[in-house]
């Protein structure tokens, strides 16, 4: 005997069968749009665990040194970390301003470390490019994934009531099951967008905080690379 569950899934899944061929390709694409949202949701959550992981590693070792040169050293291994790649980054410009023949003592405030902190902030917006990658998909799948399941219920019951007055039967029974099979479209369009709409407001917030973070790391590496590149001079 099954019980309620089973009756209604099996319910869902007969009405979906029977939809017409629109109905029908619009819950196709609704399902696909869906398990493609789910599968950035996890690749993008994977990533940005790891990246949390090594920035906060990255971030202990870069205070505990105090040493520009061993931290590139240490560093290259954390690939994922946002502020590791923004410190290697501005870290090899300021190793090439070293091995310019310049003159150093006219401008060293002014001038000398622009080229870095270009370096450092063109490092933040690829990281940045790089983290939102797939984000805005999520966002597309929320508020459109509604719209799409709503066109096939509405595509689904001008045709139940097309039927109905073909029929020329004007019972609730007559058109109950076409209403019904169209309703189911924007079920899976809310069960699509739902989803996504939780996972893209979930991660802007976690990008956000990854680019302040990068953001005021930028800011304490130059103040840290003028002291090393005039001692160094």
């Amino acid at each position: 005997m099954q019980d309620g569950s089973e009756i209604l899934s099996s319910g869902v899944f007969s009405m979906i069968a029977g939809s017409g061929p629109v109905v029908l390709s619009v819950l196709i694409l609704l399902i696909v749009l869906s398990v493609w949202s789910w599968t950035i949701t996890v690749a993008k959550y994977l990533q940005l665990k790891k990246a949390n992981k090594e920035s906060n590693e990255f971030s202990a070792l870069f205070w505990e040194t105090r040493n520009l040169a061993r931290v590139d050293d240490s560093s290259r291994r954390l690939q994922s970390s946002p502020l590791a790649q923004v410190f290697s980054s501005g870290f090899r410009e300021l190793a090439h301003l070293q091995t310019e023949d310049q003159q150093v003592d006219l401008d060293l405030k002014a001038n000398e470390l622009r080229t870095v902190e270009r370096a450092l902030k063109r490092a933040e917006f690829e990281e940045a490019l790089r983290l939102e990658k797939g984000v805005t998909f999520l966002a597309t799948v929320a508020s459109a994934a509604p719209f799409i399941g709503l066109f096939g219920t509405v595509w689904g019951i001008m045709n139940a009531f097309h039927n109905m007055g073909s029929s020329k039967l004007t019972t609730i029974q007559a058109v109950a099951p076409g209403i019904s099979e169209a309703l189911v479209a924007t079920a899976v369009g809310l069960a699509a967008a739902i989803p996504a709409a939780v996972a893209y407001n979930y991660f802007a917030v976690a990008i956000r905080h990854m680019r302040e973070s990068m953001d005021k790391f930028s800011e304490e590496f130059l103040t840290l690379a003028r002291k090393y590149y005039a001692a160094s001079r």
